[in-house]
């Protein structure tokens, strides 16, 4: 083989490689929140259906955050998910955390309402307003049960 097409084949070589570290750096938490210094808040659900570790917070629709971690809270059966949001976002105590899907095959996010209280939630603190996950297969089965009770109803006397 020549040196020229080992040279070839060394600067293909790094090249993948990295391209295959800037997915790696990407996929695990991507370029801008590296910088941010961030503070932990704990919100509990009843239930944190697709949500896990990595899940997107959002404010208003923006992506402000990542959830750092979700564990089972073993003296009152709720799932604790912790949420990293910037510093330089600030929320009311009595702001909200719910649970939303990204539509029917899309996956789940953190959607952070803020209230309009003047005392502020600082590092550690709990959202004590929260909105599990629904599940739309939950939903669907209760609309056809309805559906199924109201007919029945009809024909008893």
């Amino acid at each position: 083989m020549s040196e020229r097409a080992e040279r070839a084949e060394l600067v293909v070589g790094a090249a993948v490689l990295a391209v295959a570290a800037g997915f790696l750096a990407w996929s695990v938490g991507g370029w801008g929140e590296r910088g941010q210094g961030t503070y932990p808040l704990v919100a509990s659900f009843p239930n944190v259906d697709g949500v896990e570790r990595g899940t997107e917070v959002r404010l208003a629709g923006v992506r402000v955050g990542r959830v750092s971690d979700v564990r089972l809270n073993p003296e009152t059966y709720y799932a604790e998910a912790e949420l990293r949001v910037p510093e330089n976002i600030v929320l009311p105590t009595d702001s909200a955390a719910l649970i939303q899907s990204d539509g029917l095959l899309g996956g789940s996010y953190i959607e952070l309402r803020p209230g309009g209280a003047v005392e502020t939630l600082g590092p550690g603190d709990e959202i004590e307003d929260v909105q599990g996950a629904v599940s739309l297969l939950g939903l669907m089965m209760k609309f056809v049960d309805s559906q199924a009770g109201g007919d029945n109803a009809e024909d008893q006397p």
